[in-house]
């Protein structure tokens, strides 16, 4: 009896000793968040855009329907971005400056995690979050709840709480961190091992399967797709659960300095923004939050590794 008694002690003892190590891996990256600049950036309600009748799948089937812009009031975070019938369809509420050199700075100060406040309008004085931004035709998207999307209509004003671009990994100086807010990533339960950030995702996307939006200088501007033409390597590798809001890893990437940084060993980190394409070389989308090109940052699957379980 003595032994079985001795027994249990040990095992409580290394269960102690488990969750005291458990708590100094799961902790706030040291940053420089008090001197990021908070800036505010405004925007408004874009409407939705069509340029040709048709888009043409990869076998070349002709489809006519929606895509970029607008109110979707049954696309938000947190949903399949396979679920719409549709070609770069953008969730919840999609915005931009009219002013096309004010919209540079406001889809480039924007970042994910960002609160954002409706200023005119039935809907003036509620708050949503931005949830991503899409390169090419530079939109902000922010989440608010169905509530208040049905209160909004087109042209409505938001003001965003730009707070975010300039921050650095104190400790991890070659990193690159760009489009989210420094609270945001505070929640993540970031684990730091051996000098290694072992960061949650919901998938890891090979570097070969990164497409449109690939080469551009400007990893602030928007994001790049992950191309899903081929539908049973998607399935395989399990991309086709991904939601809006996901975080994932793209493998082989290293875009500190701008998209499509392709290179052996590095890894990059991004969020789901918009949804599923039928063009060839296009896909869900990934805005990039943060980069690495020198194996620092280890990707760890885990369901909890969406924006919406951390705001």
């Amino acid at each position: 009896m003595a032994l079985i008694f001795d027994l249990l002690e040990d095992i409580a003892i290394m269960d102690l000793v488990k969750s005291k190590k458990e708590l100094r891996e799961v902790r706030k990256l040291k940053t420089n968040k008090e001197s990021v600049v908070k800036i505010s950036v405004s925007g408004e309600v874009s409407h939705p855009l069509q340029r040709s009748p048709f888009r043409l799948e990869v076998d070349g089937t002709p489809r006519l329907f929606p895509g970029v812009g607008g109110i979707t009031y049954n696309f938000a975070l947190g949903d399949s971005a396979f679920k719409m019938t549709g070609d770069h369809v953008e969730p919840d509420v999609s915005t931009r400056n009219p002013d096309n050199d004010k919209n540079g700075a406001y889809v480039s100060y924007s970042c994910i995690g960002n609160r954002a406040v409706i200023i005119s309008g039935d809907a003036k004085g509620e708050q949503g979050i931005v949830i991503g931004k899409h390169g090419g035709i530079n939109h902000v998207l922010i989440h608010f709840t169905q509530e208040t999307k049905e209160k909004m209509v087109i042209g409505d004003k938001m003001q965003v709480i730009g707070y975010g671009q300039g921050l650095i990994l104190e400790d991890y100086p070659t990193i690159r961190v760009y489009n989210i807010d420094p609270d945001l990533l505070e929640r993540i339960p970031v684990k730091e091992i051996d000098g290694k950030i072992r960061f949650p995702v919901k998938a890891i996307v090979p570097g070969y399967l990164m497409g449109s939006g690939s080469g551009s200088g400007n990893p602030s501007g928007g994001d790049y797709d992950i191309i899903t033409n081929d539908r049973a390597l998607i399935r395989r590798t399990g991309l086709d659960r991904l939601r809006i809001g996901d975080f994932v890893a793209l493998e082989n990437h290293n875009d500190s300095f701008g998209l499509g940084g392709y290179m052996e060993g590095s890894v990059t980190l991004g969020v789901v923004v918009h949804s599923d394409c039928i063009i060839t070389g296009h896909g869900p989308g990934v805005t990039v939050i943060m980069a690495d090109g020198n194996g620092i940052i280890v990707p760890e699957i885990s369901e909890r590794s969406n924006i919406i379980d951390f705001i």
